[in-house]
């Protein structure tokens, strides 16, 4: 059997980078994509020293063109389209719903919303014809957990599990599985831009009931899981992976 192509968006940094090496070193072919050309060539071709085949495709995933060239792309150069990990996505700018504002909010709705919509459009368009494929969305805790301080992230996450399950349910019937991986704070510049300090950052993971963040590895694993047949029963499932934090 040929080695199944992965399509990550959002891949040149944090959980999508490290989610690139996890499936390149399981001998997956790998399509990496991000908005910036020399950080992506850098990036693939670190993943080429490993041994693995890799493309990299720059791409908005605010831009449907972007996207569509993307999925159209990574078919041209592999093939098939079998796993898409949507890992696109920005915190915006943190503070109190009085002081978000309308740019703010298309800030991270158009990344984090229109942009896994749009990404899901085109990989569904490819993966039907297929009758197979799995695709994993990012969330957060904050998609199903909101916290202070950040209004517009936890509604755009609140979005990506819509979405996911909508999808999920529409996918089924012709074999595509559609679930979501929802981290709690991990060690990323995203966790650090979030907090805003060392304190805020140490005071957050002192909550925890593992009583640290996670790593991004432990993430990866996480979406490999759920991309692979060992998850074969599973679509339209937000898996929780967050130190303890949501059990409640």
């Amino acid at each position: 059997m040929a080695a199944p192509v992965v399509l990550i968006t959002g891949a040149l940094t944090g959980i999508g980078r490290t989610t690139a090496f996890a499936f390149a070193g399981n001998g997956a072919r790998v399509v990496v994509s991000g908005r910036h050309d020399e950080p992506g060539r850098a990036l693939a071709a670190e993943l080429r020293g490993t041994g693995a085949e890799v493309e990299f495709v720059r791409a908005d995933v605010r831009e449907e063109d972007d996207v569509r060239n993307l999925v159209d792309r990574a078919v041209a150069s592999f093939g098939r389209l079998d796993v898409a990990v949507n890992n696109a996505g920005t915190e915006g700018q943190p503070g109190p719903l009085s002081e978000q504002t309308a740019d703010g909010y298309r800030t991270i709705f158009d990344t984090n919303v229109l942009g896994t919509m749009l990404s899901l459009k085109h990989e569904l368009r490819v993966m039907r014809p297929q009758g197979s494929g799995a695709i994993v969305n990012l969330s957060s805790i904050v998609g199903h957990k909101a916290l202070p301080g950040a209004p517009l992230y936890v509604a755009s996450k609140h979005a990506v599990e819509g979405l996911t399950k909508a999808a999920a349910l529409e996918a089924a019937e012709f074999g595509v599985r559609v679930n979501a991986v929802a981290p709690g704070p991990i060690e990323t510049g995203m966790l650090d831009r979030f907090a805003g300090s060392d304190d805020a950052k140490a005071g957050l993971v002192a909550t925890l009931p593992l009583k640290r963040a996670g790593k991004p590895d432990e993430i990866a694993r996480v979406i490999m899981f759920a991309a692979s047949d060992a998850a074969s029963y599973m679509t339209g499932c937000i898996i929780a992976v967050d130190g303890g934090m949501t059990a409640d």
